[in-house]
């Protein structure tokens, strides 16, 4: 019978789970409504798409982007899934075909928008069809504080209700602890069944430079990416114009992306970026949404971003292979001018609120001494512990040596003090400086002791050193003006002239004492760009995009263990049972004939099994139980329905641990001693692994929260567990 784990190995060619991805199939497989937080490559998919494999009936996969259900059900169907997708993209014809593999059954994934389902004609489709699980995607729609509402989002509710038999999973890549709450507010869910992975993305370099000359800074980037995938994103389509014209006047393979072009142009440079026939496109934040590319090695930032949420999601469009990328975000005062211009056009909340994105996209940028992770997470609810994650910048440079800035700064706090604490730093700084400017002689600021102090410094130093006396904790800065004011830190510098140290001259480049982290394995890149080319030949027959074929990661393990074989060839990560019959043969032959030229061995593979369960909440459980706790007790202790403790309790016993044979069990179940016997005999016949067969042998007498029970005392009876719980 399949499971979940031959599943992801046969049909989509991977040994072992990523975080999160078993628990959510496993709740999903035992009918329970959950929500699924997990960033962008962080294999959200496989979540709905295993289940869909094992359940009985329909999967419908609610999203709201047309090219991202095109690119999903295409890589589907070239692993041997039956999937279809239903928007205003198809011609009647095609529209029609795909609603007949619906209706009789070939079809196990459907992809709609939510304005396509939410119509009469869907509505009475599926009512013959009974879905078996309602998959929202980009579920942070749903929520009026997510960066993405959809009202049509608020409705998918009704949906719940026509199908009240659907077991629901909604995901999402970005949603604050706020919005997630909002989710499972709207859509009836319970906490206990919601899974927040890892928003850290650890194969992703994180750099912020300051702007100084963009354009040149761009092409020196460019350099270490010859024949690369990569975004750069710019502040205006005019800006895209002009950058995407002189790359190109530079022999880049370049085009532009923004909502000013027409709509065919707009969408053959977003195909010829999918496709491989263009390495960049260089576009507005209009670009990105339901791009699916997993070998993009590059997000450039040539202007600053208008939010960390933003920031977050357009960077999490690198890597999505688990390959390397690196992440560079230019920055300048004047990118922040041009911002808070815009800003300032807005009115009441809507105003407050982007100055608040603002100012922390600023404190963000400006940072250049903590992990360029710890506020990223830190938006998302997630603490990073790492005192040091070696793949950003501010990790992998030297330290640069500090001098005493004692005097310039006690002279700038004293001048925010001296001037009322109502004033930014730019103020602050003509004040210093001795300015003539109308704000400094109306509000008679060159009456205060100190007008025209700082002379000896230029005004970039003293708003660097604004900067780095914020950083530390002397200034706040508060409101839509950036209101310098002081802290009691700072306060108590200027009583006892304690030493301050720090930087007056911005540093230009900073040295680094080590390399990004290295998370890429080695391999021969002459036998990459060979099997690169003949992915290529193989998507354009096709018409689909290259890694709808096979990933770079594939290609790239490939090109590192020269499988001979078509057994060496199903161990690579990505090749599947179809893709094997499909194209093994084809790169078998270009993998072979180059081994043989070049007189290289086959290298064996070690396949690499998930991490030791030693940590995992099932164990601890399991233990603890065993120790004498009751279920009730760790019900309240870990805050979670009973059923969750079970099926803690089923994984440890399944794992092979003896479970002890308590009372208490017997006293959860209300089922008579005539159905426990035949559930009982069920398990013993059929196994453990899953509750259906048992469900459908009993014959749909005892519901699933009491085979959960039955189970568990089964395993418990028998001392431990002799069948995987998948």
């Amino acid at each position: 019978m399949p499971n979940p784990a031959s599943i992801l190995k046969d049909t989509f060619g991977y040994d072992s789970f990523r975080p999160l991805q078993r628990e959510v199939i496993e709740n999903v497989l035992a009918r329970r409504d959950t929500l699924a937080i997990m960033p962008t490559g962080g294999g959200k998919s496989l979540c709905y798409q295993i289940p869909a494999l094992l359940l009985d009936g329909l999967t419908v996969v609610v999203s709201p982007l047309i090219s991202l259900m095109k690119d999903q059900v295409e890589q589907l169907r070239a692993n041997g899934v039956p999937a279809v997708f239903l928007n205003s993209s198809l011609s009647l014809e095609a529209y029609q075909e795909n609603m007949g593999w619906v209706r009789d059954g070939s079809a196990k994934l459907l992809y709609v928008a939510p304005e396509t389902l939410l119509t009469d004609r869907i509505f009475s489709l599926l009512s013959q069809l009974k879905p078996a699980l309602l998959t929202i995607d980009e579920a942070h729609c749903i929520s009026e504080w997510g960066h993405d509402f959809r009202p049509e989002y608020r409705q998918l509710v009704e949906v719940r209700r026509r199908y009240p038999q659907a077991v629901c999973l909604a995901l999402t890549a970005t949603a604050t602890p706020r919005v997630r709450q909002d989710i499972t507010r709207s859509l009836g869910f319970s906490q206990a069944n919601e899974f927040v992975a890892s928003f850290n993305r650890e194969n992703l370099y994180i750099e912020v430079a300051p702007k100084r000359d963009a354009t040149l800074q761009t092409l020196r980037f460019l350099e270490r990416f010859k024949d690369q995938s990569g975004i750069i994103y710019c502040f205006s389509r005019r800006q895209v114009d002009e950058l995407s014209a002189y790359l190109a006047s530079k022999g880049f393979s370049v085009r532009p992306y923004h909502a000013g072009l027409e709509d065919n142009e707009r969408r053959h440079n977003q195909e010829a970026f999918i496709r491989d026939d263009a390495q960049i496109i260089v576009a507005t934040i209009a670009f990105g949404m339901g791009i699916n590319k997993p070998n993009v090695r590059f997000v450039v930032h040539y202007d600053l971003p208008k939010s960390i949420e933003g920031y977050y999601q357009e960077i999490g469009r690198a890597g999505r292979d688990g390959l390397p990328a690196h992440c560079l975000l230019l920055y300048s005062y004047a990118d922040v001018s041009k911002i808070k211009y815009f800003i300032d056009q807005k009115e009441g909340e809507e105003r407050r609120v982007a100055s608040q994105h603002l100012d922390a996209i600023v404190r963000y940028a400006e940072d250049e001494r903590n992990c360029r992770r710890k506020p990223l997470l830190s938006y998302f609810g997630e603490t990073y512990t790492a005192s040091n994650c070696k793949n950003c910048d501010n990790c992998t440079s030297a330290p640069v040596p500090l001098e005493d800035i004692t005097l310039p700064a006690q002279k700038f706090l004293s001048c925010v003090k001296r001037t009322g604490e109502r004033f930014g730093a730019g103020h602050v700084t003509d004040v210093l400086r001795g300015s003539k400017a109308d704000k400094v002689l109306r509000n008679g600021h060159d009456k205060v002791s100190t007008y025209g102090i700082g002379e000896e410094l230029t005004q970039k130093q003293w708003m660097h050193l604004a900067r780095q006396l914020a950083q530390m904790g002397y200034l706040n800065q508060d409101g839509e003006f950036r209101t310098l004011s002081l802290t009691p830190k700072a306060m108590e510098a200027l009583r006892s002239r304690s030493k301050i140290m720090g930087q007056l001259q911005e540093v230009e480049a900073r040295p680094t004492n080590a390399k990004a982290r290295k998370t890429e394995l080695e391999y021969n890149h002459a036998l990459f760009a060979i099997v690169r080319q003949k992915r290529k030949e193989l998507a354009d027959a096709a018409g689909v995009p290259p890694y709808v074929i096979f990933s770079d990661k594939t290609l790239v393990e490939m090109a590192a263990y020269y499988p001979q074989s078509l057994d060496s060839l199903l161990a690579i990560s990505g090749v599947g049972q179809v893709k094997l019959n499909q194209y093994g043969e084809a790169f078998l032959e270009i993998i072979r004939d180059y081994c043989r030229k070049k007189g290289i061995a086959e290298k064996p593979k070690e396949v690499r099994r998930e991490k030791s369960d030693s940590n995992r909440r099932y164990v601890i459980v399991g233990e603890a139980y065993n120790a004498g706790e009751e279920v009730e007790s760790l019900m309240e202790r870990y805050h979670v329905t009973v059923g969750t403790i079970l099926d803690h309790l089923a994984r440890y016993a399944a794992a092979g641990n003896p479970l002890r044979d308590a009372p208490d069990l017997q006293s959860l179940t209300s089922t008579s001693p005539d159905q426990q016997q035949a559930a009982m005999q069920a398990f013993e016949e059929l196994g453990t692994a899953f509750l259906k067969p048992v469900f459908d042998r009993l014959g749909e007498t005892v519901n699933y929260d009491e085979l959960r029970i039955l189970r568990l005392m089964y395993l418990a009876s028998q001392g431990t567990g002799s069948n995987p719980i998948q």
